[in-house]
């Protein structure tokens, strides 16, 4: 199986369907595999050969997913470079794994000269995008005009076994890890994802999430297998995602806690018809129960699903399907990740290897063909996480008597105080229930008495006030005296990824600095 197929196959079934909206451009599945094919042929002339990587940076569009295709029709191997990375960072990925040709799109055209100065690998830039750029720096070729005059080659048809993509991951505590997925890895991880929560192949998906994210990447190629229309946001913005569900009558999406957060309390948001979205996926980073019955209040007509995994794993490996989000369903099921894939089989073990039993909490391990095929030239670190095939995810969970999955922290997240474990998601869940609380984030902190406290970050609402002795209150009524925060931080915003996620590293540093940096 190769990534390539779905475009064989809507030539076949459905050549003059819409496959992309991108503003006011849109594309059939027919133009979109001929773009494609040339965009190949240039690539093949400007030397790609088989299992080269080829990078792309730039914001959502319709000329990103272009060159995803194209990349994989070459026989090339993809390096989406995340768009929020310095450019020292991004050049660091880029010579990782020796990427000698850049695709950018307009916004991103100024750093290439920088870029080219930092990257000794870089050697051709080529600019995509919309209409002429009168303006392009030296040395940058403009892929259209190559384009109009290449003829359209054969799709390499590389698939199986051979590398697709290296999605680079960790870059906030360290080297990053270039993760290498195959075009197995890929493909039936979404096969199944699917299968476990059947969708139409109708349905007009919009996304939101960032390309270079295996998230937005695992939308579009769920979206092009099913051979959907695919609606590109090159950044969340509320308003914008609110307009264009009500303008393209998106029927489906994926979120992160923090976008549907916004996107449900946004002023406007009763004013939108939003009728069409019948299906809202969430993941990516743990979601505390209010927000989620909130959601589930103001879209009585959505049905929702969550998906957990991680880029080394494809990146879905459990799944829980809309009918657990019913009512009727014991209350603790919202609490759950889900139950495994089809092809997928998770464990949780305990520090010394072996199997824990029901309830137990331990770190949660995966096996199956969607497992990654290492981290690019680091077999140390890749030993540290998958041994005698099991992927080591570093989260912390348990499984109940009826199989399914509960994530209760990541392990480095796990704060010891005292000689008790707490779990720093338990503790947000019970702080997020505070109205006046927009987002919340719970570090272990140096402290003599006790080795680690539990110290809260926290970022209000516009306009609501707070204060230490109030949320410490709140939480007593609601989880163990032990689990409770010592002491709280009003912040204006918490930093986030670019995927959506609370990033606690640059927290916990601002108070183990002087300590020592924390071992996770």
């Amino acid at each position: 199986m190769h990534l390539t197929q779905p475009l064989h196959q809507a030539l076949l079934q459905k050549p003059d369907a819409t496959a992309l909206i991108c503003g006011e451009r849109r594309q059939s599945f027919a133009t979109l595999a001929a773009r494609v094919a040339r965009l190949a042929a240039v690539l093949r002339g400007l030397g790609v050969k088989d299992g080269e990587r080829v990078a792309m940076l730039g914001f959502n569009s319709d000329f990103y997913v272009e060159c995803l295709y194209a990349t994989w029709w070459a026989g090339g191997v993809v390096n989406p470079v995340n768009a929020r990375w310095s450019t020292r960072e991004m050049a660091a990925s880029l010579d990782d794994c020796d990427t000698r040709i850049l695709l950018v799109d307009d916004a991103f055209l100024p750093m290439v000269d920088e870029l080219r100065q930092l990257s000794p690998s870089l050697g051709t830039v080529l600019r995509v995008g919309a209409g002429q750029c009168n303006a392009l720096p030296e040395n940058v070729s403009d892929a259209a005009a190559l384009m109009a005059s290449a003829m359209p080659i054969d799709d390499a048809r590389r698939g199986g076994g051979d590398l697709a993509a290296i999605l680079y991951t960790g870059g906030t505590t360290g080297r990053p890890k270039g993760v290498m997925l195959t075009h197995t890895n890929l493909y039936v991880s979404q096969l199944s994802a699917n299968l476990a929560a059947p969708r139409p192949h109708d349905a007009i998906g919009l996304n939101l999430a960032p390309l270079f994210h295996v998230g937005g990447l695992g939308l579009t190629l769920q979206l092009m297998m099913r051979l959907c229309t695919q609606v590109l946001v090159p950044a969340f913005d509320e308003a914008t995602v609110l307009d264009l569900i009500e303008r393209e009558r998106a029927s489906e999406t994926f979120l992160v806690p923090t976008m549907l957060k916004r996107l449900i309390e946004h002023p406007r948001f009763a004013a939108h018809d939003l009728s069409s979205l019948k299906l809202v996926l969430y993941g990516a980073a743990p979601i505390d129960e209010s927000l989620l019955k909130a959601a589930l209040t103001c879209l009585p007509q959505t049905r929702f699903c969550q998906l957990y995994g991680m880029t080394e794993l494809s990146p879905v490996v459990a799944v829980l399907p809309p009918w657990c989000h019913d009512p009727a369903q014991p209350a603790t099921r919202l609490r759950a990740a889900g139950r495994p894939v089809p092809i997928a089989e998770l464990r949780i073990v305990r520090p010394d290897g072996s199997t824990a039993p029901t309830h137990a909490i331990g770190e949660i391990v995966a096996r199956g063909p969607m497992t990654m095929a290492g981290y690019w030239n680091q077999p140390e670190r890749t030993a540290e996480v998958l041994r005698d095939g099991w992927l080591h995810t570093g989260d912390a969970g348990y499984i109940d008597a009826e199989g399914f999955l509960y994530v209760v922290d990541r392990l480095k997240d796990m704060i010891v105080t005292g000689g008790e474990n707490v779990y720093s998601a338990e503790v947000e869940n019970a702080i997020a229930q505070l109205p006046q609380v927009a987002l919340c984030a719970v570090i272990g902190v140096p402290d003599a008495q006790w080795g680690e406290r539990v110290h809260a970050v926290i970022a209000l609402r516009p306009g609501e006030t707070l204060d230490e002795t109030t949320v410490i209150a709140h939480c007593r009524t609601l989880i163990a005296r032990y689990k409770c925060p010592r002491s709280v931080a009003f912040v204006d915003q918490l930093p986030l990824s670019p995927s959506g996620k609370i990033l606690k590293q640059p927290l916990r540093d601002a108070f183990w600095s002087a300590h020592g940096r924390r071992v996770n």
